[in-house]
């Protein structure tokens, strides 16, 4: 399982390091300006559901019916078809209606930036076609423990966005704006085809084909009661910020932006750690409880947990300490200023808080979803939102976009609280054994020295 957690690591890791050459390429041409906050909602809305497919609601969904089901290939087919004919017929509605859609996620904008911003999303939108199939196809590579496509595949959707950026410097931002939503396509058609390549090795295709010809009847009523659930289950930091961007469309320009860096340097490690391991550790545990192993299932969970948590310490302690740093370091550069820098590092403080909870929520919410509680999860996750929402239009007047962050991690809160009592504050109490209560005191206060050398490390750099 390890083995398999750090493949998933280091595809993260490179994808995030090729994400941070695009956000700095990013920040130094278009800046923080009414031109990037277009780009980023255009962006924000198909990314949204990306996230909550590719970070685990089709998986959680799709798996446990999957492993159970006696004509596997039929099921697949015919939860392919279905999902995604769904998904092509909302992809050719937001392209027919884009102008609606537009004044809906950026109502803050004036008439002049929603019609410019209107085409774009419409463009950016078809990349969630794109993703679903590469999701797809990753759930079973996953069935097969196969991780590596997936997690180094969306390198190839930087590479293209840097490749735009590069070929576009020199042009208008309202180009350059252009040339990204165009290189969100061709990154997801890139993707697609790296997974249509390792599937055929994996016969998978062989496997559709023959799910398309079968007669067989199967049942997908399991699969769609749970399948909703997941999607709201897993969606809570995604909606929270989409919420936090349109939000941040009734201030003054740049917010967006500011959401999206501070946002992009949280994702690292919750992406690094978070994601890396649940989606490890979710197909083990639900083999290990189809199989009536509940013993190690929850001492697996453990493992990863103590893991987990002790990682998230360090990266929530060396952020906190060296924010500005690190924003300035990545990002001050072009027309990206030293106010920016400010306004960024302040975000990514409030946004950081909420890293731990958010982590270890995943985590537990992965155990939910393998004992069939997609329900249960959908309810938590929805009340941790209603409070998230609650806060942002609390928080916004007092603290504008700061706010925004805040009433993010304030969510994070909720929702680990709420998932932790559904899996058992008593059977949480049995994971704290001495030894892993001294590992974490000697985590802080390493975590601790290392945010110190590094803050000083920055700043001899910058």
């Amino acid at each position: 399982m390890f083995k398999s957690i750090i493949v998933n690591f280091l595809g993260i890791f490179n994808s995030r390091i090729l994400g941070f050459i695009r956000d700095l390429l990013s920040a130094s041409i278009l800046g923080a300006n009414i031109y990037s906050d277009i780009f980023f909602v255009a962006f924000k809305f198909p990314n949204l559901f990306r996230r909550i497919f590719a970070e685990g609601a089709f998986t959680q969904s799709f798996l446990p019916n999957f492993a159970k089901e006696k004509y596997k290939a039929r099921f697949a087919y015919l939860v392919f078809k279905k999902i995604f004919i769904i998904i092509l017929i909302l992809s050719l509605l937001v392209t027919l209606f884009s102008n609606i859609i537009a004044n809906i996620l950026a109502s803050g904008f004036n008439e002049t930036q929603k019609s410019l911003a209107s085409p774009l999303i419409a463009l950016n939108f078809w990349y969630l076609d794109l993703i679903f199939i590469v999701t797809f196809l990753a759930s079973l590579l996953q069935y097969k423990k196969h991780f590596f496509t997936t997690a180094f595949s969306p390198v190839l959707l930087n590479i293209s966005l840097i490749c735009a950026l590069l070929l576009s410097m020199d042009l208008e931002k309202e180009q350059i704006i252009w040339y990204l939503s165009y290189g969100v396509i061709i990154g997801g058609i890139a993707q697609l085809i790296a997974h249509l390549i390792v599937a055929k090795k994996y016969n998978i295709l062989k496997m559709l084909v023959i799910g398309c010809k079968s007669k067989k009847n199967v049942n997908l009523s399991s699969f769609k009661e749970k399948f909703i659930p997941s999607i709201i289950g897993n969606s809570t930091a995604q909606i929270s910020a989409f919420i936090d961007t349109w939000l941040a469309t009734f201030l003054v320009s740049g917010s967006i932006s500011y959401l999206y860096y501070a946002n992009r340097l949280f994702q690292l490690p919750f992406a690094l750690f978070a994601i890396a391991t649940s989606t490890v550790l979710f197909p083990k545990i639900t083999k290990n409880l189809n199989q009536n192993r509940y013993k190690e299932a929850i001492n697996s969970l453990k493992e990863v947990f103590w893991l987990l948590f002790y990682l998230l310490i360090l990266a929530t302690i060396i952020t906190v300490i060296s924010s500005k740093e690190i924003v300035k370091f990545l990002f001050e550069r072009g027309a990206f200023t030293s106010t920016d820098t400010i306004h960024t590092s302040i975000v990514l403080t409030m946004y950081i808080i909420g890293l731990i909870p958010y982590g270890l929520s995943k985590l537990f919410s992965s155990y939910l979803y393998a004992t069939h509680k997609h329900i249960k999860a959908a309810k938590i996750s929805m009340i941790s939102l209603f409070v998230n929402i609650v806060f942002s239009i609390i928080l916004i007047f007092p603290l504008k976009v700061y706010g925004l962050a805040l009433a993010s991690s304030i969510g994070g809160v909720v929702l680990f609280l709420l998932t932790l009592k559904e899996f058992g504050y008593k059977e949480f109490l049995n994971f704290f054994e001495k030894k892993y209560i001294f590992y974490m005191i000697l985590t802080i206060l390493v975590s601790i020295i290392i945010a110190i050398i590094f803050k000083k490390l920055l700043l001899i750099f910058i």
